[in-house]
């Protein structure tokens, strides 16, 4: 059986550029802000600090932080390997591998002693790193698996689902060592959550409401830039009382530019607007992570 077998192309190498750099980012964040700050991060990066702090201060067992990233999220990428694309394995396997090296070797460097400033900086940079690595066809691994395996059952986001988890976490923090730090480290949960979000567009949708003369050229349009059905409605202008077509389809958010570009290039004339979709229920299509 190949598993191994995947062609990289172009894309596959700048892929692999912007995981260096968010891995970087993510390295530089958690040496500058996380650790002069003493906070408790989301996800495996929390659970490796918890871990690593416990055994280092209530046993006197010296456990890298590295170590334990790398191993927990090795393990979750075994375990979802059948489940995501192996290219985005892969490449998230590339990022938390790069992130526990860089975190090992870049020294700690803290730049301000204001608590509320560390959580802010510090939450952003996280949430920057994660959401150029989500933008880019991988993941920081750990609980971002969870979160989209999550994703592509229910067909809507699940990162503030993640904030569960990452309560958890701040809670035996915040009872090992201090309520104060446990504390700032929910604001910075919180800013890199809302980057995170911000930034990752594909289990977001919106729904397109197109009024055309041409429904025929811009429901081939549609079909040609995603594969997403449209439902066609006869309809009349109120003023002009013209008839029209109104054209409804939903689709993930980051498609918009793309389909709003070819509905335009076959109508110029098509009245577009864009709404915001809650939650789908029932078949859709969504391109497959690689």
């Amino acid at each position: 059986m190949k598993i191994l077998d995947i062609q990289l192309t172009k894309k596959d190498f700048i892929t692999i550029f912007w995981v260096f750099v968010a891995a970087l980012l993510y390295s530089l964040g958690m040496n500058i802000f996380v650790k002069s700050g003493n906070l408790f991060p989301g996800g495996y990066s929390g659970l490796s600090r918890l871990i690593s702090q416990t055994a280092q201060v209530y046993f006197n067992i010296p456990i890298s932080f590295s170590q334990i990233y790398f191993t927990l999220n090795a393990i979750t990428a075994l375990v979802v390997w059948r489940m995501i694309g192996h290219k985005f394995i892969l490449y998230s396997f590339l990022f938390f591998a790069l992130s526990a090296l860089f975190t090992a070797y870049i020294p700690e460097w803290p730049v301000t002693d204001d608590m509320l400033l560390v959580a802010v900086f510090g939450g952003l940079i996280s949430g920057l790193s994660t959401g150029i690595v989500l933008r880019n066809n991988a993941s920081s691994g750990g609980t971002d698996f969870i979160a989209i395996v999550l994703s592509q059952k229910l067909n809507r986001p699940t990162w503030n689902l993640m904030m569960g988890i990452n309560a958890c976490i701040l809670t035996a923090a915040g009872l090992l060592f201090g309520w104060e730090k446990a504390l700032y480290s929910i604001i910075y949960q919180y800013v890199s959550t809302q980057v995170v979000s911000t930034l990752h567009q594909r289990y977001k949708f919106s729904k397109l409401n197109i009024v055309t003369n041409m429904p025929e050229e811009v429901c081939d349009a549609i079909f040609h830039a995603c594969r997403h059905g449209v439902t066609k409605v006869k309809c009349e202008g109120g003023y002009s009382h013209t008839p029209r077509w109104l054209l409804l389809a939903t689709v993930n958010t980051y498609q918009i530019h793309a389909v709003i570009d070819t509905v335009k290039a076959a109508d110029p004339h098509a009245f577009i607007t864009v709404n915001s979709v809650e939650r789908i229920i029932g078949n859709y299509y969504t391109v497959p992570l690689e």
